[in-house]
Order: C-alpha cells, then sequence, then structure tokens
C-alpha cells in the first residue's frame, strides 16, 4: 500500500544525477533546459530535436519576459502581459537508484509531464508542489532520458492578479532505494513542552510494496549538528533542556529519519522542525511559548516584481529584510500555497505564517482559475499543501478560504451545502495537521456567514470592516478573531498632493456607488498616480488608511493582529485604475522594494529602535504651502526647523500617529525635524532641496555574490545634483548594460504606470529613483560591471562574482 507525504527536507543539493551509494541523493534539476513558446504533440517524444529551442535554467517565468499591453486576455488585473501555452525539455542520464522521482515546487499551470515520451503527471493548481515517481519510465542506468514539461496559461485570466508562467519554482531529482520513505512522509510533533524536557513524536510514512518489513529510526540533532536524542518511529522522544523557536530566537532542531529493510539502508532523510507552543484565547488572542504575541503581519503576492514570479533565494530573502525592518512579524501568503522557499526563510528569520490554500472554491472568480479544476483536486491538493508545510515553526494558521462567494448562499440547502463543505476542507487539514488552527479571509461581515458558522474554523479571520471586530465578538463568543486582512490604502511613492488633510479616493470606479471625483477635487493630481500621505483610499472603503486601520487593532487585545494588505506592491489588481496602470497600489514597499512613506508609520509603531522620518521632499515652488509629517518613535515630541528658523514642536496623538505642520511656506534650503525624550534630542531627519540632476549614483545592496546561476545583487540608482543632493523628482530616462560574469536580470522604478519592459534594458527614475538586478551566471567567478547611462552621463559599479 502506498502512502504519500511531502517531502520537508533541508538537505544539501548535489549536481548531476548520480547517487554515489548514499541513501538518498537531491540534485538540482533546475539547469540545462530547453524552452519554447507554443504548442505541438509531438514535442513530448523522446526523439524530438530541441535543438534550436532557447536554453535556459529554472526557475523561469516567461510572462515577465513579454511586453505590457492593454489587449493582454489577463487585462490589468492580471498585470497586463502575455499568457499562453509553453513547454521545456531536459535531457538526463538514468541514475543508479532504487527509485528516481521528480520533486516540483510549483509549475503555473496546468502542467502535463512526459518522460520519454510516456505521460508521468502533472497538477492544474500552478501553486501545489508535487512529486512523480518516474522510475518505471526510464531507460536503463547510464542512458538518455528526456523530459518535457507542458504548462498551459492559455485561458486568461486565470487569476485575479499577475500569476505568472513557467515552472517558477525549483526542481529536484531525488534518487533513494526501491523503499523510501514517501514524499513529505516525516511529520514531528512536541506534544509536551517544559523548560526542563519536550517531547518529540515523529511519524512516517513510507513507499513500499504491501507485506514489505521495514523498520524506521530516528536521531534528533541541535542547531550544531549533534545529537540530542534517538528514537523509533511513532514513540515519544525525549529532549532535555529544549530550547525555543520564538519570533526572537529561532532555534531550529533536525530529526534524521533512517529506512532500512532487511537490515539495509534504503532511505535517509533529514526534517528541520522548532520546539514551540501555540495557542489562541477569545481574550487574548495569540500566544507563542505561553507569552502574547500581536499579529504585525502583512499579506504578500508571490510575485517578486521586476523578475516575476520565478523564484528566487535571494529575491525573497531581500523582500523579507525590508519587511521585517519595518517591524513585521508576520506574513499571510495572499493567496495560495508559498513556494517552500519562503517558508525556509521565515523558519530561519522567526517570522510567522498563514498559510493559504485558495482563492476560490466552486464557485470561480476567473474564466481561467482554479473554481474550474477544484471538485476533482481540492482534496488532494490541500492534503499535499499541509503535509509539504506542517513541519515549519513558523506556519501557525491554515486559511482554508480568501473572500469566497461560498460564504453565503441563495438558499437554505446552498447555504448548509457551504457550511458542510467547509467543515470537510477542515477536516482533511486535521487528518494531517491537527495541532494549528484553522482560519479564513472572510470578507462578508454577517453573524450568518456560512464559514463562521460552520464549526470549521478555530479562529475568525475579517478582512477590512474595522467597526466589524466588536460584533464578531458578540456574535461568536468564546472564538478568538485576527484580522485577516487590512487597509487597502493606495500611495505612489514621493508624489504628495497638497493638502494631506481629508481622505482622498484614489482613482475612481462605479463600484459600489462611489460618486465620481469633481474637477476640483482631481486638480492638481497626476493621472495613474496616487498621493504619498496616508490620506489615499480605496474606492471601497470609508476610512481605511494604513493609520486608521492599525488603531482599532491596536486598541482591542482580543483582535490577535492584523494582515495589511499589502507589504509589497504587486503585478496586478491597478485597482480603481486602467491602462497604462499594471500593477498595484496596496504596498507600503513599492515593486522595486524602495519603502513608501507609511512604511515608517508602521516602524514607529511596531518597532522598538528609535527611529524618525520627515516627509515630504523639499523641492516645491517658492511660496507653495506644504504639509509637513513626521514619523517618529521613543520621544515626547518633534520641534521643526526650516532654514534653521524653529517652526514649532508638534506630537502623535493616540489617534494621529504623526507629528503635523500644515501648510508651510516652501523656502529653498533645508527642513529638518528633531525628535525629543525629556526635553533631550533622540533623533533628526533631514530634506534639503536639491538642484538640477548633474550625476548618477550606483548603490548595491551586495557588492558580492556567488557564482551559482541563482544570486542577485540590486543596485539602486538614484540622480543627484552638484552637491551630491539626491533629486527627489529627477525623472530621466536610463540605458543598463551589464558586462562580464552576470547578466542584466530586471529594471525597475515602482511607478506602477510604467509600461516599459521589466526585463527590458530601459526605464526611466520615477521619483528620482530606479533599480537594476544582476544575476551571476553558474560557474563563472569574476566581475561583472553595470552601466547606467542618461543625459547627465554614465555611472558604473563592479559586482564581485565568487
Amino acid at each position: 500500500m502506498r502512502k504519500y507525504l511531502s517531502f520537508l527536507s533541508a538537505l544539501c543539493l548535489l549536481a548531476g544525477t548520480g547517487c554515489f551509494g548514499a541513501p538518498r541523493t537531491v540534485s538540482d534539476f533546475n539547469f540545462d533546459w530547453r524552452f519554447n513558446l507554443g504548442d505541438d504533440p509531438a514535442w513530448s517524444a523522446q526523439a524530438f530535436d530541441d535543438g534550436a529551442w532557447r536554453a535556459l535554467h529554472l526557475p523561469h517565468d516567461w510572462s515577465i519576459e513579454g511586453e505590457f499591453s492593454a489587449t493582454n486576455p489577463a487585462g490589468v488585473n492580471g498585470g497586463a502581459l502575455p499568457g499562453g501555452i509553453g513547454w521545456y525539455r531536459k535531457h538526463f542520464r538514468t541514475p543508479d537508484a532504487g527509485r528516481v522521482a521528480l520533486e516540483f515546487d510549483g509549475v503555473y499551470m496546468n502542467s502535463t509531464i512526459w518522460v520519454n515520451g510516456r505521460e508521468a503527471g502533472g497538477r492544474p493548481y500552478g501553486y501545489s508542489s508535487f512529486d512523480l515517481d518516474i522510475t518505471p519510465l526510464l531507460n536503463p542506468v547510464g542512458q538518455d532520458n528526456v523530459i518535457a514539461v507542458r504548462v498551459d496559461n492559455s485561458i486568461q485570466p486565470s487569476g485575479r492578479w499577475y500569476t505568472g508562467c513557467g515552472i517558477y519554482r525549483n526542481v529536484r531529482l531525488v534518487c533513494t532505494g526501491k523503499e523510501r520513505v514517501a514524499w513529505g512522509g516525516v511529520y514531528v510533533t512536541t506534544p509536551e513542552i517544559s523548560d526542563q524536557q519536550a517531547s518529540v513524536l515523529v511519524r512516517t510514512d513510507v513507499n513500499a510494496p504491501e507485506g514489505t518489513p521495514f523498520a524506521v529510526s530516528h536521531r534528533i540533532l541541535d542547531a550544531r549538528g549533534r545529537v540530542v536524542a534517538k528514537g523509533t518511529d511513532g514513540e515519544t522522544i525525549l529532549i532535555p533542556n529544549p530550547h525555543r523557536w520564538d519570533i526572537t530566537d529561532p532555534y531550529l532542531y533536525s530529526v534524521e529519519t533512517t529506512l532500512k529493510v532487511g537490515g539495509k539502508v534504503t532511505d535517509r532523510v533529514t526534517t528541520r522542525f522548532g520546539i514551540r507552543s501555540t495557542e489562541w484565547d477569545a481574550d487574548k488572542g495569540f500566544l507563542l511559548n505561553g507569552r502574547v504575541v500581536k499579529l504585525y503581519g502583512v499579506c504578500l503576492h508571490h510575485d517578486l516584481g521586476c523578475i516575476g514570479t520565478a523564484v528566487h533565494h535571494r529575491a525573497l530573502e531581500r523582500q523579507l529584510d525590508i519587511l521585517m525592518a519595518a517591524g513585521v512579524n508576520a506574513i499571510r501568503t495572499a493567496h495560495n500555497p508559498p513556494t517552500p522557499d519562503l517558508l525556509d526563510l521565515c523558519d530561519e528569520r522567526g517570522l510567522l505564517v498563514m498559510d493559504e490554500a485558495f482563492d476560490e472554491w466552486r464557485s470561480g472568480k476567473t474564466r481561467g482559475g482554479y473554481g474550474r479544476f477544484f471538485d476533482a483536486w481540492y482534496e488532494r491538493d490541500l492534503t499535499d499543501l499541509v503535509r509539504r508545510d506542517r513541519n515549519h515553526p513558523s506556519v501557525i494558521l491554515w486559511s482554508i478560504a480568501n473572500e469566497i462567494s461560498e460564504q453565503g448562499g441563495r438558499t437554505p440547502e446552498a447555504n448548509e451545502a457551504n457550511r458542510a463543505l467547509a467543515r470537510h476542507i477542515a477536516d482533511v487539514i486535521r487528518a494531517q495537521d491537527a495541532t494549528r488552527a484553522i482560519t479564513c479571509g472572510g470578507h462578508q461581515l454577517s453573524s450568518t456567514n456560512n464559514l463562521y458558522t460552520s464549526g470549521a474554523l478555530d479562529v475568525i479571520g475579517l478582512n477590512y470592516r474595522p467597526h466589524g471586530y466588536d460584533s464578531l465578538r458578540v456574535w461568536f463568543p468564546g472564538m478568538p478573531i485576527v484580522a485577516s486582512e487590512t487597509v487597502s490604502a493606495q500611495n505612489s511613492r514621493g508624489i504628495y498632493y497638497q493638502p494631506s488633510t481629508g481622505i482622498r479616493i484614489a482613482g475612481w470606479s462605479p463600484f459600489a456607488g462611489v460618486p465620481r471625483p469633481s474637477e476640483e477635487e482631481m486638480k492638481g493630481t497626476i493621472p495613474n498616480q496616487c498621493t504619498a500621505y496616508d490620506n489615499c483610499r480605496s474606492v471601497w472603503s470609508v476610512t481605511d488608511t494604513h493609520q486608521n486601520a492599525w488603531i482599532p487593532v491596536r486598541d482591542r487585545d482580543y483582535v490577535a493582529g492584523t494582515f495589511v494588505w499589502t507589504g509589497f506592491d504587486y503585478l496586478g489588481e491597478p485597482t480603481a485604475f486602467g491602462w497604462p496602470s499594471r500593477s498595484s497600489y496596496f504596498g507600503f514597499v513599492d515593486l522595486a522594494g524602495f519603502p513608501k512613506d507609511p512604511y515608517y508609520m508602521y516602524q514607529s509603531e511596531w518597532t522598538k529602535e528609535t527611529m524618525i522620518h520627515l516627509l515630504p521632499h523639499w523641492n516645491w515652488t517658492p511660496g507653495e504651502k506644504i504639509d509637513v509629517w513626521v514619523y517618529y518613535n521613543n520621544a515626547d515630541e518633534v520641534e521643526l526647523f526650516l532654514n534653521g528658523k524653529s517652526l514649532g514642536r508638534s506630537a502623535k496623538t493616540l489617534d494621529r500617529l504623526h507629528a503635523f505642520w500644515p501648510e508651510v511656506r516652501f523656502e529653498a534650503g533645508k527642513i529638518e525635524a528633531v525628535s525629543y525624550k525629556n526635553g533631550v534630542e533622540v533623533a533628526r531627519d533631514v530634506r534639503e532641496t536639491a538642484g538640477p540632476a548633474a550625476a548618477l549614483r550606483l548603490t548595491p545592496d551586495r557588492s558580492r555574490i556567488a557564482a551559482d546561476g541563482y544570486d542577485l545583487s540590486y543596485i539602486t540608482v538614484e540622480a543627484v545634483d552638484e552637491a551630491g543632493r539626491p533629486v527627489p523628482t529627477a525623472d530621466l530616462m536610463l540605458n543598463f548594460r551589464v558586462e562580464g560574469a552576470g547578466e542584466l536580470f530586471g529594471v525597475d522604478n515602482g511607478n506602477a504606470a510604467d509600461i516599459l519592459c521589466l526585463k527590458g534594458s530601459q526605464k526611466a527614475l520615477f521619483s528620482g529613483k530606479a533599480l537594476a538586478v544582476v544575476r551571476s551566471f553558474r560557474g563563472q567567478k569574476g566581475k561583472a560591471t553595470l552601466t547606467v547611462s542618461s543625459e547627465v552621463g554614465d555611472a558604473s559599479v563592479d559586482i564581485t562574482i565568487r
């Protein structure tokens, strides 16, 4: 009898495809692929000549390489980029192994895989990880084989945001003995934890013929690789003096699982885990290791800006580092299973995760979306998700849905059917993992919401509607509550509409009957851009700025925390703008990774490290009236100086989270904010009037990267004046080129309405900044030189590849 479970090991990836005598080898299978757009059944055949196809390595997103167009079927909500059908092919020699499997972390979407011309399997859901046992399809040991992968994202749109296209996540080749630990077949729980000891229970599923006798044993290793306990499968293993995993100390153990058949080792798997306790309380919110932790969370879509959806470890790492600097301690994987790489990083950094399964159930939201596959696939997709991710200590919540129409129903029978489906989905999860709470992203604030009343949930998740927190507490006493999605404020970095008082509406649409703004209201605005002040809301919200959405969560201990929509801007869904907008305005970090001003509001509220942030820039027309804001913490008040003259002191309040000076008359020079605690200076921030752009300045986030074909350096491009001051309004057109041991992998500027290709070699500065991404070549050490050209001259920077 075969049993299935997902592979969670953190293993060293070995080059090539041989087994080298080890019980398990995991080989990086990303290199030496061929790719072609189009569709022909003959391309699955082993004998087909793919020599004219493009050579590349994975992960790969072909959509991001295309041109933005208003006529692309995905529409602006899908990123205005092309879909279609693409094929990948790869040759490899049969390894000497008892069993050979392929592991795909994700293929978007509707993939079909052939090995030597014979169909091996596939997966419709583009966010699911899966494995394929290809042993019976291989040629004899040492002979050539061909894997062909067809990816079909031709029915557009297939998502409510940019989905990408292709084998966009990692692929591995796994060799074991004939009997092996099932894909994801190790499940680690810690049922009892004290300062003196922790009990660890490890259960393992094995792929072996019915009746095969086997033995499974485990060794538990600490973070330094020292053995701290041993035991057999299913027995309680005790770890003395356990080191708990926590957001401030993300300590990781690993369990080494050995499978023996007839006394011979046929497989060995290493699985990371953490020892920690979680609890959800209707009055206190979320507790980690017995103490209350407020969730300072963000929602993240899966694209990585100008490199598209192609998973690169450094791109994920950079995103998380930027968010954590703002105080973020939690991530919601909106609205789909994430790449395993993200969870590994969250484990290592101490970030908490709401792991979300679906954006749609049977009632689909898009023409080509998951709804058309739901009934046939949801149980398997959900099972594979849970079994893949259940050992990650970062994962604290399973989310079964986001804003699905099944929250309601037209008849009592339909309502009960939807509640029954929710219960069944929860049962599927609990059959694989009963240690984590289940929630949802619900947006129908009602005492009869089918998800809330189904009995499926452990935690009620409410999207938006902060006025509803108190109602939920009355309707569902004893149930914990989390603000599963909040804010949806919209901002453009570096653009400031005066005055900053009052609430502005981003764009316009007839959605929900919102009236079209008057000409007076639109005066002084820029087409397809929002203000950077935190006073710009979406068309569907009433007062939901970043500040106004955070305060109700902050002030209610029983609301476990918030997940801001969103941490980063993402491709697609430029609500409520149309073409040429092609990406969102929701993030408090823009698509290029440059923080917008509301980022600093969160930093002032969510971090203890002293900070101060003054806005706006100081390049205006003489005499113009400019509202000045300052975000700060660890201080009583802030004093504002203009060219050395004090303009008085201001302090934030419980309901206004910034110091404020209205209608400061602009005069060129220097504006400076100084914060004080008990009359003593704490911090200061300065803005200076810049002259015309005179040169470019290039600043890499890392000047040395690995020669592995994956590593990235992100280079910020700024215009500066003759004195070296940044020019915040510069919009110079730039030309990029890279020479040497690397390649230009993407360009961006954070402008949601810029339609130049993100994989091209041209991009204009937006609010004074742009970004270039350089990727190393595999195995090629040396130097990569980025040169950026403009009308004010060229600038270059060297990146060492080692």
